[in-house]
């Protein structure tokens, strides 16, 4: 049996394909303006790409900001069961999910059957988001995916006192016009989103086995100030942006429920 599935999030959509014991196939496309037909599309070319039919898919679950955009789904689930049930794949052992996207954050607290017990969520400003280190880098001329190869923890950092995101980059600007260096700005940078991210649990618990998950995970330097923030390593999953749709094809192959699905 092969089932389906697909994440909408505010900045990318993700498909995964699943068989019960491994992924398939998965792809990352940009949600857009029309969230409804990138995401249909996308369906359809992950099926192509994988060399399954429509009708080899026995259940699709949708999940994400905009799963009820997705309609040919047979169901929507939460985003906080779906990211738990996918890190759960990938790390059996993991207690808490820390999970940064281009437009929120969030944080998993996860009993010792990988289920939900707790979770916060920051989905009302960029701070300690993505958006926020996008802005930084188009501030500094520097795209995202190229900060790996510009900071180094030898550089230092600097202070970053906002974290609002408008009065942030006039910081940077300042920061910029006294000749302060690109890495330690960036490290700042990343710094300040782990103290916001950290900062936020609030209810929930940070205890290890910590997994990072969602697409800043692919910046070195955040992981390196999150283990720094909280004291513990970080795990990566092999692409940390699919756990969301990654849980929700696991969901749809077990038939499960739970009391967050609507």
């Amino acid at each position: 049996m092969i089932t389906c599935g697909v994440d909408i999030g505010a900045r990318s959509i993700e498909i995964v394909l699943y068989d019960g014991a491994q992924i398939i196939e998965s792809i990352i496309v940009d949600t857009g303006a029309r969230p409804s037909w990138n995401g249909e599309n996308a369906f359809l070319k992950t099926l192509e790409t994988a060399g399954v039919a429509r009708e080899d898919v026995e259940r699709i679950i949708a999940t994400g900001y905009g799963r009820n955009y997705f309609k040919l789904a047979d169901r929507s689930v939460s985003e906080i069961i779906c990211h738990a049930r996918g890190v759960s794949y990938y790390f059996p052992s993991a207690r808490t999910v820390i999970d940064i996207g281009g437009q929120d954050s969030k944080l998993i607290e996860l009993n010792d059957q990988g289920k939900p017990l707790d979770f916060v969520m920051n989905d009302r400003c960029a701070a300690g988001t993505g958006r926020f280190i996008e802005m930084t880098g188009a501030v500094l001329g520097i795209p995202v995916e190229e900060m790996n190869s510009r900071i180094s923890p030898q550089e230092g950092k600097v202070d970053i006192s906002s974290m609002c995101a408008v009065f942030a980059e006039s910081e940077i600007v300042g920061l910029l016009q006294r000749d302060c260096s690109i890495p330690a700005i960036l490290n700042g940078v990343f710094s300040a989103v782990a103290r916001r991210t950290t900062s936020m649990a609030g209810r929930a618990k940070v205890r290890p086995e910590i997994v990072f998950t969602g697409g800043v995970a692919l910046i070195d330097g955040v992981t390196r100030a999150l283990e720094i923030e909280t004291g513990f390593k970080m795990l990566i999953p092999h692409d940390p942006r699919i756990t969301g749709a990654l849980g929700a094809a696991i969901i749809a192959f077990e038939g499960s429920s739970s009391s967050l699905v609507h």
